[in-house]
């Protein structure tokens, strides 16, 4: 009997130390905090008020058990404790501007929002996808800044780009730290005509460039065999270059320079996604309902009769849902995914009226050859051949190139632009031979790397949407810049701050991007590509 009592014994508390050795992977109660219930104001007073008054507590309990688990603050983890409480710890629930998208033109209209009024009670939110945000626009930008234009507010927006790059020291410091540097390559576009035609228009877009301040020549053949005896210019009839304020800058430097700048001027940034727009519904009189006997009409007058007062985004977590914003001013700065934000606020999802008119951006597909020419000369310009579609740039003091070509409207119509992978035939069919037919170096070319990029392109006229929607105007809409981006994103966006502020315009005025040219299917024709 004692010999079957010790075996029991002994079983028992094999059974016991085997369950002392289950591990569960499931959160822990204090890690959770970013799940907690939201709760509206005036929804369920007491439950509210009581969330209030525990908060601090649950949040003291948070960073003390944070200390313990971290190999530096575990020594005094109550004075981490003590901590006050920060805007990025917490998932807000109203801003007086919610940002949507940030890369490069997002945080520039947050760093001109609050460099200008830095007041912590204006409270500026970005959203950002980090699902998209790799193959953004702005992470795979060659990072082009060039003055020649057709339209001048394109030539202006420019030049205050460089400008604003000349002294990024002083914009964009932080406290004692180094000024950031921005890798800038100095290269004048060479832009050649191969027509009559083209040269002509060459001719009247240089007297437009002259006038708005930039520094450009013509140059004729001989001019340019003297200057580059390396090019083959026998079909040319003109060529433009410019002489300063032209180049390319590291798109990623700068963005990572301004959201530096952003998070010491107090704007927040939140990881979600976007999934829909929050309605304000003002009252409908019986009058009105008589007078609406269509369902299409009745459906029109339920979209005029309502106002945009927040997003619903999604936080990037497991198990989250979507939770409201509420904003007085939204900026969709989405870039290629504009078009498909604006649908979920019914722009251009109804059948008549001022919401049947879409957003044109679109993403469409891109693809940059990263090369490596040893016999080309050092001192070769950048290059825009082939009516503006074949681009060749240097990307840094030694040999190496990015070509691309843009594709023709008919040929952008056959092209798969949610696949992501390199057509290498483009290279060798289309972009290699003309290298080699303009500087014969390019012969021993090799491809080093190729990427797509996804751009936000206007399929209404190739320009950028820059405005507020006629109808829900607290929705600014800033996208479809395209390959256009590094160097005018920053310009637009102090155009917005100037919007917001003065109520107008007053150093560039972008009144002609709006959606009003896409109302009245009246394009701007835009004909210098980068």
């Amino acid at each position: 009997m004692a010999l079957a009592q010790q075996r029991l014994l002994r079983l028992a508390s094999v059974a016991s130390s085997s369950t002392r050795t289950l591990h569960f992977s499931a959160i822990r109660a204090w890690q959770g905090f970013e799940n907690e219930r939201h709760y509206e104001p005036g929804e369920d007073v007491l439950k509210r008020t009581w969330h209030g008054l525990t908060y601090d507590f649950r949040r003291w309990k948070r960073r003390y058990q944070e200390a313990r688990n971290d190999a530096f603050k575990r020594r005094h983890p109550i004075a981490h404790m003590k901590h006050s409480v920060m805007d990025h710890e917490v998932w807000p629930y109203r801003a007086e501007v919610l940002i949507l998208g940030g890369g490069l033109t997002g945080s520039s209209t947050a760093f001109w929002l609050k460099e200008r009024f830095r007041d912590e009670d204006f409270k500026v939110v970005v959203v950002e996808c980090n699902d998209k945000f790799p193959s953004s626009s702005t992470m795979l930008s060659t990072g082009s800044l060039a003055q020649q234009f057709s339209q001048p507010e394109n030539c202006e927006m420019s030049q205050f780009t460089a400008e604003f790059m000349r002294h990024t020291g002083k914009h964009l410091r932080v406290l004692d730290s180094e000024p950031p540097s921005l890798n800038f390559l100095p290269s004048g576009f060479l832009h050649l005509a191969t027509t009559e035609e083209a040269a002509n228009e060459m001719r009247e877009h240089w007297k437009l460039q002259l006038n708005k301040g930039a520094r450009v020549s013509l140059l004729s053949p001989v001019q340019l065999r003297e200057q580059y005896p390396f090019l083959n210019v026998d079909d040319v009839v003109l060529a433009s270059i410019g002489l300063e304020n032209e180049g390319t800058i590291d798109t990623w430097q700068l963005l990572g320079a301004i959201r530096e700048k952003n998070l010491t001027l107090g704007v927040q940034y939140i990881k979600g996604e976007v999934e829909g727009f929050e309605f304000e519904r003002s009252p409908t009189s019986p009058e009105v309902h008589s007078l609406i006997d269509d369902a299409e009409e009745a459906d029109e007058d339920k979209w005029r009769k309502q106002r945009v007062i927040g997003v619903h985004v999604r936080p990037q977590m497991t198990d989250a849902s979507a939770r409201p914003i509420r904003a007085h001013k939204i900026v969709n700065a989405t870039g290629a995914y504009a078009g498909k934000i604006a649908r979920m606020a019914g722009i251009g999802s109804a059948l008549n009226g001022m919401l049947s008119v879409p957003i044109p951006i679109e993403g469409r597909k891109r693809t940059r050859f990263v090369i490596h020419a040893p016999d080309v000369p050092v001192d070769m310009p950048f290059l825009v051949d082939m009516e503006g579609r074949l681009h060749c740039r240097q990307i840094d003091t030694g040999h190496t190139y990015v070509v691309d070509l843009t594709p023709t409207p008919e040929e952008d119509k056959t092209i798969n632009h949610e696949d992501p992978s390199v057509d290498y035939d483009v290279f060798y069919e289309k972009i290699w031979p003309q290298l080699v037919k303009r500087v014969e170096g390019f012969s021993t070319a090799k491809i080093k790397s190729a990427y797509t990029v996804l751009e936000d392109v206007n399929t209404f006229d190739s320009v950028p949407v820059i405005g507020e929607h006629p109808l829900y105007t607290n929705i600014h809409t800033m996208a479809g810049f395209g390959e256009r981006s590094a160097m005018h994103s920053v310009a637009a966006a102090r155009a917005y701050a100037e919007r917001l502020y003065d109520g107008a315009y007053h150093t560039i005025n972008l009144r002609r991007f709006d959606m009003r040219r896409i109302v009245k299917n009246d394009p701007i024709i835009e004909k210098y590509r980068y």
